[in-house]
């Protein structure tokens, strides 16, 4: 039997914010055929991923909630980042807007969380949602970064999607991770670092070295992680044994 679930009017007005920051980039940038397609992509995946998110796991009759909605509007924001940063591959780079869109997306990210534990509207797809807007504007800063520093500041946006592709091979890393302050300072320190070295204001040397640092504490943060996720697999495989054990006696 199909889904006759109605749609939920979210994602549409998400799209619908999304077309109109575009049409004003465009009035105020300039912005491209790069640009207007990698915009209209991002925004038609974004209906798409979050309509099918909300059928699958969301209540019909349960609010959006005002955490989520502070998050649509991060990821109209990331929208815009994204089609600014694949008009810098045309030769006319819009740095202000850019730099200015991506402050805001960071600044909105300390208010979605803040919001649904005030509200008490948390939930397990928020905080995906939220997780996910956060990963996507990494990757896209790291590959703006990447057009001056090198290559390698890909692995800043990409590891995370290593990590996920890893879990498929390996389930025990999708283990439960306990709560981190220092987790999230260092994904927040990502976005920062990110900001700063796209945005041209340091020196050559002084965005390569916080770029290195910021790379060095990723991958300390995802190690520290790894460990342990890794413990908690070897701790739950040693109980049987120790259970089988005690029966045997």
């Amino acid at each position: 039997m199909s889904d006759a679930r109605p749609l939920r009017v979210e994602p549409a007005l998400g799209a619908a914010a999304q077309l109109v920051l575009l049409a004003l980039l465009g009035t105020l940038t300039g912005l491209g055929p790069a640009g207007w397609l990698t915009g209209l992509v991002f925004t038609l995946a974004t209906w798409a991923v979050l309509t099918r998110a909300l059928r699958r796991s969301w209540p019909r009759h349960m609010p959006f909630g005002p955490a989520n909605g502070v998050t649509l509007t991060r990821t109209t924001l990331v929208g815009g980042v994204t089609a600014l940063v694949a008009e810098l591959f045309t030769g006319r780079p819009p740095v202000v807007a850019l730099a200015a869109l991506t402050a805001v997306a960071l600044a909105l990210d300390a208010v979605d969380g803040r919001v649904a534990r005030r509200t008490g509207t948390a939930t397990a797809l928020g905080a995906r949602f939220d997780m996910e807007v956060d990963a996507f504007l990494i990757l896209v800063l790291s590959v703006q970064v990447a057009r001056s520093l090198g290559v390698w500041v890909l692995a800043i946006g990409a590891m995370r999607y290593v990590f996920v592709a890893a879990a498929r091979v390996l389930p025990w890393l999708n283990g439960p991770l306990p709560p981190s302050t220092a987790r999230k300072t260092v994904a927040a320190v990502q976005g920062v670092v990110l900001l700063v070295a796209g945005a041209g204001v340091l020196p050559a040397a002084a965005a390569y070295a916080v770029v290195v640092v910021a790379l060095a504490l990723l991958v300390w943060s995802f190690g520290r992680d790894i460990r342990w996720l890794w413990c908690l697999r070897v701790s739950r495989g040693a109980a049987p044994v120790r259970e089988a054990a005690r029966e045997s006696v």
